[in-house]
C-alpha cells in the first residue's frame, strides 16, 4: 500500500473542517474555521464565499501544523460540504454575490406556488424530489423572479462543495451526486433540460457545471490555492460528494440495507437502492455510482437545535456540543429520571412539513430547570428523525442502522435514538464521517484504494446500542405526544409566520391582477441529455 496521508475537505453550515486521515482511516489531525452565517432580513441565511473559502484555506494550514506532517505527503484532497443552498459564480469565475446556504427559506413563496400549480406533483415524477425551499432550484426561481440581473449573469451554478474545490484546482465542475439536487431526471440520472423548463428556469441549463464521478481526480491545487493552504501546488484533487452521501461512504454505508443517520445541522436519514421509488416524503437522488439511488429524508431540524440552545444558555468552557452535552450528564440525568413532560419542536430553521413550521416549547412550567429543558430539545431532535425514518422503513428493508454528526457518539444521545427509534444503533470508529468519505473519493482516485466499496470495508462500527424494552416504551407515549401536537399546530404555523402570512397575501394579489401561464405548457422541445462529464 502506498504510504502518505489523504484529506477531506468539509464545508459545513457555519464552519469547515479539514481533517487529515492515515490510509487506515484513523484522524491524524483536524482543522477547524467557523464562517459566520448573515441573517440579512427574515428567512435569509448567508455567507460571504470569499469568506468560506478564506476559512477553507485557514481550517488547511490548521490541520497540516497539527497533524505535523508535511505537505508533500498529501497524497490527495476529497471535498464534501452541505448540500443544497446556492453558490453562484459569474462568467469570469467570481462570486456573483453571496453564498445562500441550505438553511435559507426566502424561497418558499415559490415552493407554494408550485404547490398551488401542480408543479410539485409533476417535478417528483420526473426529478424525483419535491423541492424545498432551500433546494437550489427553487432559490434560482426565486433569483429568476426577484434578482433577474443577477440571474441573467450567472455563469456557474455551484454549490459549496463545487466552490471550495473550484478555489482548490480552479476547474469548474460538480459530482454525479451533487448533480440531482433537482437538475437531473430520476431515471436517466442525467441532466433534464425538461425539467427545468418545468419549474421555469431552463436558462439556467448552460450555466450547469460538467458531471464527474465523485472518485474522479478533477484537478490539482494550483500555486495561488498552494500559497493559501499550504498544500502542494500539484496535489491531486478529487470529485467529491454532497455531504449526505459522502457520511453515508464515510460510515461504510454503501448497500442497500444500510440506514445512514446523520444528525448535523440537517436530520438526514439516508438509504441507498438499486431501483429508484419516488416518494413525497424524501428526495430520490443519484448514488454513488450509475444505476444506485440515494433516498434522503431531511429537514433543517436537528442538532441546530443544540448548538442554537448551547448558544443560549451554554456557560463559559462548554466547549462543543459534545463537550456540553458531557457537561450536562448531571442535569440530564436528574430530567430524565423525572416525570417532565415537556415537549419540544425543533423546527427552528424548517420542518418536514409543508406549512411554516416554528419551534416550540410545551408544557413549561416553574419548576422545570435547564436540564428538563434539555432533555425535551434531545428529544424532539430524535422525534424527528423518527418521522424521516419511519417513512423511509415503510418502502425500504433495513437491516443495519448507524449514526453520525452532531452528540451522536454521546452515550445519551445514542440509546436516546435506539430507544425512539426501536432499532439497534451503531456508532462509527471515526466521527469525521463526512470527511473520511470525501477522503475516501481522493484515496481511489489517487489510486490508494481500489475501489470505493474496497474503502469503505474499512470503517468498522465502534459501538452498538440496543433498545432497552422498558425505555422504548416510555419513547414511544412521547413519541405519540410529539405527533398529536404537530397535528394540532400545523393550522397555526401560518399564523405565527408574519411573513408567510404577508407573502401569501401579496400572492393571491398577484394571482389575482396577472394571468398565470402554465410552466408545464411552455416546456422546450426534447433535448439530448450529456453523459456525466459532459455540458448540458
Amino acid at each position: 500500500m502506498a504510504q502518505g496521508y489523504l484529506m477531506g475537505l468539509d464545508g459545513g453550515s457555519s464552519s469547515t473542517k479539514a481533517v487529515i486521515f492515515d490510509l487506515a482511516g484513523d484522524v491524524v489531525g483536524v482543522g477547524r474555521q467557523s464562517c459566520p452565517l448573515e441573517h440579512p432580513q427574515a428567512h435569509w441565511v448567508e455567507r460571504d464565499m470569499e469568506t468560506v473559502w478564506a476559512g477553507a484555506a485557514a481550517a488547511i494550514r490548521d490541520a497540516l501544523a497539527q497533524a505535523d506532517v508535511s505537505a508533500s505527503e498529501i497524497l490527495a484532497v476529497g471535498v464534501t460540504a452541505h448540500g443544497d443552498g446556492l453558490y453562484p459564480v459569474d462568467r469570469h469565475g467570481e462570486a456573483l454575490g453571496k453564498g445562500i446556504t441550505s438553511l435559507d427559506s426566502r424561497a418558499a413563496g415559490v415552493v407554494e406556488r408550485w404547490c398551488q400549480e401542480g408543479v410539485q406533483e409533476q417535478a417528483l415524477a420526473r426529478l424525483g424530489q419535491v423541492p424545498f425551499a432551500f433546494s437550489p432550484v427553487a432559490l434560482l426561481a426565486w433569483m429568476r423572479a426577484e434578482q433577474p440581473e443577477r440571474f441573467a449573469a450567472l455563469g456557474h451554478v455551484l454549490t459549496c462543495k463545487d466552490w471550495l474545490r473550484f478555489k482548490l484546482c480552479g476547474e469548474i465542475a460538480t459530482d454525479f451526486t451533487e448533480a440531482s439536487s433537482g437538475y437531473t431526471d430520476v431515471q436517466t440520472q442525467r441532466y433534464s433540460r425538461e425539467g427545468l423548463a418545468l419549474l421555469g428556469i431552463e436558462p439556467v441549463t448552460e450555466a450547469l457545471p460538467p458531471i464527474r464521478m465523485p472518485e474522479e481526480i478533477v484537478g490539482r491545487v494550483t500555486a495561488a490555492a498552494a500559497r493559501a493552504t499550504g498544500l502542494v501546488a500539484g496535489t491531486p484533487v478529487a470529485a467529491g460528494l454532497h455531504d449526505v452521501t459522502a457520511s453515508a461512504l464515510g460510515l461504510g454505508n454503501v448497500d442497500s440495507d444500510s440506514l445512514t443517520i446523520a444528525a448535523g445541522t440537517f436530520s438526514i436519514n439516508e438509504v441507498f437502492s438499486d431501483v429508484p421509488r419516488p416518494d413525497a416524503r424524501w428526495a430520490t437522488r443519484n448514488g454513488l455510482r450509475p444505476g444506485q439511488w440515494l433516498n434522503m429524508a431531511i429537514s433543517p431540524a436537528s442538532s441546530s437545535n443544540l448548538e442554537w440552545f448551547h448558544r443560549q444558555w451554554g456557560r463559559p468552557g462548554d466547549g462543543g456540543t459534545a463537550a456540553f452535552l458531557a457537561d450536562m450528564e448531571d442535569a440530564l440525568e436528574a430530567a430524565f429520571a423525572s416525570d417532565s413532560r415537556l415537549v419540544y419542536h425543533p423546527f427552528l430553521y424548517g420542518s418536514p412539513y409543508a406549512e411554516p413550521a416554528s419551534a416550540g416549547l410545551f408544557g413549561l412550567q416553574g419548576w422545570h430547570q435547564r436540564g428538563h429543558v434539555l432533555r425535551a430539545i434531545l428529544e424532539g431532535v430524535v422525534c424527528n428523525h423518527r418521522v424521516h425514518v419511519d417513512a423511509l422503513a415503510s418502502r425500504f428493508a433495513i437491516r443495519r442502522t448507524r449514526i453520525t454528526g452532531g452528540g451522536s457518539h454521546s452515550p445519551r444521545l445514542a440509546q436516546l435514538f435506539a430507544d425512539t427509534l426501536g432499532r439497534e444503533i451503531e456508532t462509527a470508529r471515526t466521527q469525521e464521517a463526512a470527511a473520511w468519505g470525501a477522503a475516501i473519493c481522493a484515496g481511489v482516485g489517487a489510486e490508494v484504494f481500489p475501489s470505493i466499496a474496497a474503502a469503505a470495508a474499512l470503517c468498522e462500527p465502534q459501538q452498538c446500542y440496543r433498545p432497552d424494552p422498558q425505555r422504548q416504551q416510555a419513547c414511544q407515549v412521547r413519541f405519540e405526544r410529539y405527533q398529536r401536537l404537530v397535528e394540532c399546530l400545523r393550522p397555526l404555523w401560518g399564523m405565527l409566520d408574519s411573513e408567510a402570512s404577508a407573502g401569501a397575501s401579496q400572492t393571491a394579489a398577484v394571482q389575482t391582477s396577472t394571468p398565470q401561464t402554465s410552466v408545464a405548457d411552455s416546456s422546450a422541445a426534447h433535448t439530448s441529455l450529456p453523459d456525466p462529464g459532459e455540458r448540458p
